[in-house]
């Protein structure tokens, strides 16, 4: 009972350092997250939960603009990542994914704020090659669609299942009109925030024949955390999509794992504004006000 008890305190306080990284790095004291770090380590083996509070060493470098050493951050703490990697699998847990992830958004972030835009996409792609069959695929695409979706013609969207009123059959069918992209997920307390400011943008513009589609994905579980079959999870994506976003206005739900994954969703929400040529203008991971939106799509001819 001693050594299960000193088992759990351990696990408890290595996830617990994750949060106090944070807080320093916040101040900007490297110093002290490091020792932090590897004290709670004490010269043991790293695990998954250490490697996501390194992890937060190059975020919070990149947040500082301290380029060179974001990026010395991130190549170390994915070594430590790799060499996890050697016993088990990316994806076994959740903490390795986020810390290895982390790592390969901080160096292609850091990169392209070196002005190495050719460089940093490069590295991004070689790594989304790499894991392209894990979870961190939609992370990377995401950072690659930071630095480049904006100017080229939107991906397809997988159309075949959908919750909502109004099913969209193929994206070909905007043509000529303006399209916002609104990925949510049931969870996802920001998405029901931005809904109302969505349904209004929708009748503002009208006219213009703005068009939102508002594509979802299964996530496994439904009410309360609870492990749910696809068919019981599309029951409750359907009853959320009724109680928070039928008021937006024509809005399909496509349902659809791969659209996230193609668009680098791995935020919630994530907006994509598309032109009535189907070029993309604007690709923001997290929130934005009716004014953000309102302006961008004013810009549109």
């Amino acid at each position: 009972m001693r050594i299960l008890s000193f088992v759990l305190l351990v696990a408890a306080l290595q996830a617990a350092i994750v949060a106090d990284v944070r807080a320093l790095l916040a101040r900007q004291d490297f110093p002290a997250a490091e020792k932090l770090i590897e004290t709670q380590r004490a010269g043991g083996a790293w695990t998954p939960e250490l490697l996501e509070a390194q992890s937060w060493l190059g975020r919070g470098a990149l947040a500082a603009k301290h380029y060179d050493k974001a990026i010395a951050y991130a190549k170390g703490t994915r070594k430590l990542a790799l060499d996890l990697l050697k016993t088990r699998k990316l994806d076994d847990e959740a903490r390795l994914p986020t810390a290895l992830g982390a790592t390969i958004e901080v160096e292609g972030q850091a990169l392209a704020a070196k002005g190495h835009l050719h460089d940093a996409l490069s590295f991004l792609n070689s790594e989304l090659q790499r894991y392209h069959a894990t979870s961190i695929r939609t992370r990377i695409q995401k950072n690659i669609n930071l630095l480049s979706l904006v100017g080229k013609p939107a991906p397809a969207l997988d159309l075949q299942v959908a919750v909502g009123k109004n099913p969209t059959k193929s994206i070909a069918q905007f043509k000529g009109k303006p399209v916002l992209l609104f990925f949510w997920a049931h969870w996802c307390a920001d998405c029901k925030a931005q809904a109302p400011i969505l349904a209004e943008l929708a009748r503002t513009y009208a006219s213009k024949g703005l068009t939102i589609i508002g594509p979802t994905q299964y996530y496994g579980y439904a009410a309360g955390g609870e492990d749910a079959t696809k068919p019981e999870e599309r029951t409750y994506i359907a009853s959320i999509y009724d109680r928070y976003y039928a008021s937006i206005p024509g809005m399909s739900a496509p349902l659809s794992e791969e659209n996230f994954r193609v668009y680098g969703a791995s935020t919630t929400p994530t907006l994509v504004l598309i032109d009535r040529a189907g070029i993309v203008r604007l690709y923001h991971p997290g929130s934005m006000s009716k004014e953000e939106l309102s302006a961008q799509i004013e810009r549109l001819r």
